[in-house]
């Protein structure tokens, strides 16, 4: 045995439970199989993907932080009826946060359409107190991106107002958010359901995986064809990717053809594999996630653990494991932009289990009460680096990051390299989309969207996008023929209000029908 032990200093982080008070009882997740994070957050808010009646909704909560107490007295453990964004005709699969705007939130769901949310703050006066009653979001922008299920949808890391989304069609389609009229590109070519993708820091490459066992990679601005592929792991159950920070290099998990969960390393240049990994033999999908202190972290679905690995000269060194009696059913992390450096805070998790959210936090053990510089790196900052017509037109630029000591902003490393494709793997060009006389509004994300009323969805909507009230004419009307739009747009505004109304009163029945029954066991028990 070796006298030497690997010098690390992140060798002692250890995971730390938060306080009840920074956490949320109470939480109704879907009931929905399909294999997402079902969590997701901002530096303000987070997403739940919600059990809920009448369709597809997803809870937004404010974020408890050590800095700020939850305002207007806002409840921890949530009332049974609370404020959802339920626009979606049938379940919520996927949210996602702006990294530019912690209060820009995107959902995808599956009646095949993506929405776009935008939450203020006043939207949670009253929480939980007398006479209170829940009103519930509206979103500011609507797209219909397939007629079926729409799995995931990821912002771009450096250019505003740029979203990818994958569909059941098994493609990835990539939006510009102002001018949502058709995707600007369509990557294809996967044999069977997308199941994870992410971006480079820099945007300028993406990567998938699919149940068809391979790992594609993609320059999405230049071809809609995979400009690498490669054999993903041997099984088909809940591949899942994440970029490995500047280096050019990412990391999957998987499933062997004997059903062993694994990590696996690998280089983009070639999308070679640089070493294959055995974890153990569950069944549940290790969910990763990248820090920048060169630290991934693995989640299981249905584990009560959160394993974390120091990356060094292309190995994973096990650093520790934080282990719980509560398995978790989804996972997300804090933005690091928003983590405690006082308390030496290198990640937070927030872990979702049975009825409850808890944050999860990771820390370096120092004694001194300075600013560690040698364990903070720059975080990505929340100031774009792109327009989406800049990113769209080619230009391709670092992120900018932000110091957690000064807050100064810095460009991070140059883009990574774009492979050139296989003589095996065709390319072709995507050209863009042929424009439309369809007139819609462009909308800026950062600027111009605010809260407005839900829009009533047409029997036969627009092929691509329909945004919210109020909307372009497709024509022009007369008046009398303009009159009777408004007047028959009222009226299925109002239908749509008291169809909701209702909803609200049957969930308040079931409710009561629920607290008696305990009450009535309760009584019986004595």
């Amino acid at each position: 045995m070796s006298r030497f032990v690997r010098a690390s200093k992140y060798r002692h982080v250890f995971g730390q439970q938060g306080k009840k008070e920074y956490g949320f009882d109470n939480v109704k997740v879907t009931n929905s199989a399909w294999d997402t994070n079902l969590i997701a957050a901002s530096s303000r808010y987070i997403s739940v993907n919600w059990n809920a009646s009448g369709g597809g909704a997803f809870a937004i909560l404010p974020l408890p932080s050590p800095f700020e107490p939850l305002p207007f007295g806002f409840p921890t453990k949530l009332p049974d009826l609370i404020p959802l964004a339920r626009s979606h005709s049938a379940p919520v699969l996927d949210t996602d946060w702006s990294p530019f705007n912690d209060a820009m939130v995107a959902s995808a769901g599956d009646d095949g359409k993506v929405m776009l949310w935008k939450v203020e703050s006043a939207a949670f006066e009253g929480w939980g107190t007398e006479h209170w009653e829940p009103q519930d979001f509206d979103p500011v922008l609507r797209i219909d991106v397939s007629p079926r299920r729409v799995g995931q949808v990821l912002f771009h890391p450096t250019a505003n107002n740029v979203l990818a989304s994958t569909t059941s069609e098994h493609t990835v389609k990539i939006w510009d958010l102002e001018k949502p009229e058709a995707p600007r590109a369509l990557l294809g070519g996967h044999g069977d359901a997308i199941q994870s993708l992410a971006f480079n820091p820099s945007g300028n490459l993406l990567v998938t995986t699919c149940r068809d066992r391979k790992i594609r990679l993609f320059d999405p601005r230049v071809s809609g064809d995979a400009v690498r592929v490669a054999e993903g792991h041997g099984g088909i159950k809940g591949a899942r990717v994440v970029w490995m920070g500047e280096r050019d290099n990412i990391a999957t998990t998987g499933f062997s053809k004997m059903s062993d969960r694994q990590i696996a390393i690998w280089e983009t240049g070639g999308l070679s594999n640089i070493k294959m990994t055995t974890i153990d033999q569950t069944s549940g999908t290790l969910m990763p996630f990248w820090s920048d202190n060169n630290i991934l972290f693995l989640a299981g679905k249905g584990d009560g653990n959160i394993r974390y690995y120091e990356y060094e000269s292309d190995q994973l060194y096990g650093l520790a494991e934080h282990k719980s009696s509560d398995p978790q059913r989804g996972m997300c992390f804090l933005p690091r932009r928003a983590l405690n450096v006082s308390d030496c805070e290198i990640a937070r998790a927030y872990k979702l289990s049975g009825s409850s959210i808890e944050p999860i936090a990771f820390i370096v053990p120092r004694k001194s009460d300075s600013f560690q510089s040698d364990i903070y790196p720059p975080a990505p900052s929340s100031e774009p680096a792109l327009t989406a017509g800049e990113f769209f037109s080619g230009k391709t630029t670092p992120p900018n990051l932000v110091s957690l000591d000064t807050g100064a902003i810095t460009a991070g490393a140059p883009p990574s390299a774009v492979p050139v494709p296989s003589a095996s793997v065709p390319t072709r060009t995507v050209s863009a989309p042929t424009p439309t006389s369809v007139s819609v509004p462009s909308i800026s994300v950062e600027t111009t969207l605010a809260p407005t009323s839900a829009a009533v969805r047409r029997p036969e909507p627009s092929p691509v996008a329909t945004p919210v009230e109020p909307r372009t004419p497709l024509r022009s009307h007369s008046g009398d023929d303009a009159s009777a739009v408004k007047e028959e747009n009222a009226r299925l505004t109002a239908e749509l209000r008291e169809a909701r109304a209702q909803i609200r009163n049957l969930e308040l029945q079931v409710e009561s029908i629920k607290a008696n029954a305990r009450k009535a066991a309760a009584l019986l028990d004595s």
